[in-house]
């Protein structure tokens, strides 16, 4: 390059990094500074390699060197930090530094190459310590690369070949289900996208060359089948996102996916999946076989709905739906979250990042079943022991988007609006039809609101399973607890539709309500240790049936069915692909 590389509009001179300003004040980000330097090198202009000695310098001031220190060789995750906190620090800092080293470490003067290489087999032997489990997907692919491209950097066979040992690991316990475990996950799934995309690229290694490229085909084939056409986002539902990818506040993914096509990411061929099957369609995943936890995501020309069969972590999308919004700026979306004491975005803690704006937290257990446009989702707390509420929400986003709220046939302008026990919730916007049904629920006090609200310009559906002083519940403890009658609950049948399927709300809703509902939990008892408290939920009409049935004493997933019987956990089933244990390969009608 003949121009020094324009430097973000954060570079901070006077750290040699990039500011990372919050509500909690200004950091700066030490894998941050190792993105930078690796661009710097890369670029690798005099004025560029001038520049990147202090930025690696500042970089690796970020490393622990205590020889006590029990993460010796790890990364603070600030400069500003003077311990490790976030172990993950470790793998973002050398999947930059590495590669960085093997393309153009003759860039760099002999000292600083020292320096950088003392560093990475430093943390390599930290990430031997950690040896991170392979459940924890994009964090063990980052272990991967690091180990075998490290390894091979530093002519460290044992290191390479922990790294070759632990990708065929992670693609056996992958395979057994499917798909990663941290599952359709906008942000983590591109992270191990890009890691793949690196050791295929840089392994001197051919067989792990070969499954790496491999493993980029079969997510290729799974993103692909997750981009709805309408909006261009990345359907859920998501193991774990941001809140600003959840608003949609963040670039359309299918813009991502056009970018790892065009530059080989992923294979040319997977282009076709922009267009192919016709919608509607659905497509049905396992993450994790031993978890029961399974994804299923319908695909409609104005709107998508995917539902998780559990929850994953507090960041998870477990119940979602993207619409289309003409003219609007961008989609809307539906999204839940359980949680306490009516927190919202702002109260949560972003211990790593300093913030408290990325994260809308759930704070529930979710089961949840789903066929086509239909789901059941069926939340509880996962520690209502002590708190003033306690509710499930079903968030739309951008209330002033939205055509209109129907609530039991009755159309409502003005919020707030109570919802009457065994009412039909409708709303409307743009091109699709939402129904929500309110299912039975425990009311841990005196009154539980069920409500509409308008809550930061979003258009909230609150179901409460307490709302109160604040206290302590004694027989809400799950567990050894003489008190405990099974978990507090809530839930929603949801149905979904084109728009110009139905007149108005009030149309729509009365199709829903000519369904049959069955929904009932066994009366309550105190905690034997051994007996089952069931609460079984299903819908059918027209000769289709959705059902779930769980364990309300331990919050334990029985069973899940459709009309066609129990669901299973398939590795993939959708019109265009379909993978599984048998074996064999099947096209079109050959095998």
């Amino acid at each position: 390059m003949t121009e020094p590389l324009t430097l973000p509009e954060n570079y901070d001179p006077e750290t040699y990094l990039l500011a990372k300003p919050t509500e909690n004040g200004v950091f700066h980000e030490s894998r941050a500074g190792a993105r930078l330097a690796e661009a710097l090198v890369a670029n690798g202009t005099p004025e560029d390699l001038d520049l990147v000695r202090h930025v690696l310098e500042a970089t690796l001031r970020c490393q622990e060197r205590h020889p006590d220190d029990p993460h010796l060789g790890n990364f603070y995750w600030m400069a500003e930090d003077d311990v490790v906190v976030d172990l993950n620090a470790v793998e973002f800092n050398l999947e930059r530094l590495i590669p960085m080293m093997l393309r153009h470490a003759d860039r760099l003067p002999a000292a600083i190459q020292q320096r950088v290489l003392d560093a990475i087999r430093l943390g390599l032997a930290e990430i031997r310590s950690l040896d991170v489990h392979v459940a924890y997907s994009n964090i063990a692919v980052l272990d991967i690369l690091n180990s075998c491209l490290g390894g091979e950097l530093l002519n460290d066979a044992a290191s390479a070949q922990r790294g070759y040992d632990k990708l065929v690991r992670w693609l056996d316990f992958t395979s057994e289900s499917g798909i990663p475990r941290e599952y359709n996950s906008p942000t983590y799934t591109a992270v191990i996208v890009w890691a793949l995309k690196i050791l295929s690229d840089l392994t001197r290694h051919e067989p792990t060359r070969i499954r790496a490229r491999a493993m980029l085909a079969r997510l290729a084939v799974s993103i692909g089948l997750h981009l709805h056409r309408g909006t261009g986002r990345w359907a859920g539902p998501h193991a774990r996102v941001y809140h600003p990818t959840v608003e949609c506040e963040t670039p359309p993914e299918v813009e991502l996916f056009r970018d790892w096509l065009a530059d080989g990411h992923l294979p040319a061929w997977a282009a076709g999946l922009l267009s192919v099957p016709p919608e509607p369609y659905e497509v049905v995943e396992t993450a994790s076989l031993r978890e029961a936890l399974g994804l299923t995501t319908y695909h409609s020309p104005s709107f998508c709905l995917g539902a998780a069969s559990k929850e994953y972590s507090g960041q998870a999308d477990v119940l979602m739906a993207h619409y289309t919004r003409e003219g609007a700026e961008r989609p809307g979306v539906l999204y839940t979250r359980y949680v306490l004491d009516d927190k919202w975005l702002g109260d949560f803690y972003h211990a790593t990042d300093r913030t408290r704006s990325r994260n809308l937290m759930d704070e529930g257990h979710f089961y949840g079943v789903q066929q086509g446009p239909r789901a059941i989702g069926l939340y509880a707390p996962q520690d209502m022991s002590f708190c003033a509420s306690a509710k499930a929400m079903f968030i739309f986003t951008g209330r002033d988007q939205i055509d209109e709220v129907w609530i039991g046939g009755q159309r409502v302008t003005t919020l707030p609006a109570d919802v009457p026990e065994g009412a039909i919730v409708v709303v409307g916007s743009s091109g699709m039809w939402c129904a929500l049904r309110p299912l039975s629920r425990s009311n841990a006090g005196r009154v539980a609101p069920l409500r509409l609200v308008e809550k930061d310009g979003d258009l909230v559906l609150e179901i409460y399973n307490y709302q109160g002083p604040r206290k302590a519940f004694w027989d809400m403890r799950p567990g050894l607890n003489p008190f405990f009658k099974g978990y507090p609950h809530c839930g929603v049948y949801l149905e979904m539709a084109e728009r110009s399927a139905y007149a108005d709300g009030r149309a729509f809703g009365q199709v829903v309500a000519r369904g049959s509902l069955h929904d009932e939990a066994e009366a309550p008892f105190v905690n034997d240790f051994e007996s089952e408290r069931s609460w079984t939920v299903d819908y059918a009409r027209d000769g289709q049936t959705v059902g779930i049935e769980v364990d309300l004493m331990n919050w334990a997933l029985k069973r899940r069915w459709t009309e066609s019987g129990e669901q299973g956990w398939p590795l993939l089933e959708s019109p265009a692909a379909c993978e599984t244990r048998s074996g064999q390969v099947t096209v079109g009608a050959a095998a």
